[in-house]
């Protein structure tokens, strides 16, 4: 394959790769219906969709690679995607958000990007977006999860200051003004859902040395903080702005919005996502090729094929939601549709 052109060499919008993380269990099946809905969605994609997958180790107690054959052979020779192995040297089963960290290293180096959590769905041409890879960003599509401010402890300021000061970065200019002091939205803060850069080599070592030495040496204004499962967030907002990224370097509404849809869980999907998304994934998971590999997973079986997540979908006004999601997956799980 041709090396990845930027936009700004062609004119056009720019090729790029595609990263995601498949191991044995939910995130196979999930990997499945993402590659599906790529396919549906772009199905001119100029790039490859790379699927990471983590290598057995002393890190996994279990052997974290994907067993059925038949679905190994569903993502790599239907949807064409490349699985890629990678061995877990510094996370593992422990915290295994550290794929998203450690995986970054099966990618082809100097080619641009775009990684994606694998419960994602693809609802538009991702090839038609105007990336500028050398401005990286991050799922804005997030709630104020951390830090959890301590009645006598630091504040806001004084815990993100520390982490910038720790590596160097400047931290006035990642503040966002017209938010008041002290209120979450005013520093740089992602959902690791999505990320993109020019280069996955010089990405994925910063944000495995950053989130290494937050996780083994942090400031001492984190000490009454959590890490876990944070540890990934708090360190890609400083990752990010490093590298000369900001908040909003894609338009807004496309990832997280016309062109994605990070839906969490399948209960979650018919909640609160549009008809086009529930119409989507019941389309992708129709044929019979795909449907008799994806009923082995009974989230997929029961919400999609039986028919359980209209009835979950029937539960809610979706325009008029509850406004924390605790509240609908309380209401799921009372009527006793809640799966994972």
């Amino acid at each position: 394959m041709m090396p990845a052109e930027t936009g700004a060499e062609t004119g056009a919008a720019p090729r790029f790769n595609i990263l995601i993380v498949a191991q044995e269990g939910r995130l196979a099946y999930e990997a499945a219906l993402f590659a599906a809905s790529l396919r549906a969605s772009d199905p001119a994609f100029p790039g490859r969709l790379i699927l990471a997958e983590p290598q057995p180790g002393p890190l996994w107690p279990e052997d974290p690679r994907i067993a059925d054959p038949e679905l190994r052979a569903l993502l790599t020779d239907h949807f064409g995607a490349e699985i890629r192995p990678f061995e877990s040297r510094h996370f593992g089963a422990e915290y295994p958000y550290g794929n998203k960290i450690e995986g970054l290293s099966v990618l082809p180096e100097g080619e641009p990007f775009v990684f994606f959590d694998t419960d994602t769905l693809i609802t538009g041409p991702l090839s038609q977006l105007p990336f500028d890879f050398s401005k990286p960003s991050a799922s804005m599509r997030r709630e104020g999860t951390w830090p959890q401010i301590e009645l006598y402890g630091p504040g806001y300021g004084e815990i993100w200051k520390s982490l910038y000061d720790r590596f160097g970065l400047d931290y006035e200019s990642s503040l966002d003004l017209a938010q008041p002091d002290e209120y979450w939205q005013r520093y740089l803060y992602f959902n690791a859902g999505w990320f993109f850069h020019e280069d996955p080599k010089t990405f994925g070592e910063r944000f495995l040395r950053y989130a290494l030495t937050i996780r083994d040496d942090p400031p001492r204004e984190l000490v009454c903080q959590q890490l876990f499962p944070w540890l990934d967030q708090i360190a890609l907002p400083l990752v990010i702005h490093g590298l000369g990224g900001a908040r909003h370097t894609l338009p807004e509404g496309t990832l997280d919005g016309s062109h994605s849809c990070h839906y969490r869980m399948l209960p979650l999907l018919y909640a609160r996502e549009g008809d086009a998304v529930v119409e989507l994934l019941e389309r992708i998971v129709a044929p019979q090729k795909v449907k008799k590999v994806l009923k082995a997973h009974k989230p997929i079986r029961k919400m999609v094929l039986h028919g359980q997540g209209r009835k979950v979908r029937a539960l809610f006004d979706q325009a008029d939601l509850p406004r924390k999601e605790q509240a609908i997956r309380n209401r799921i799980r009372k009527n006793g549709f809640w799966m994972r």
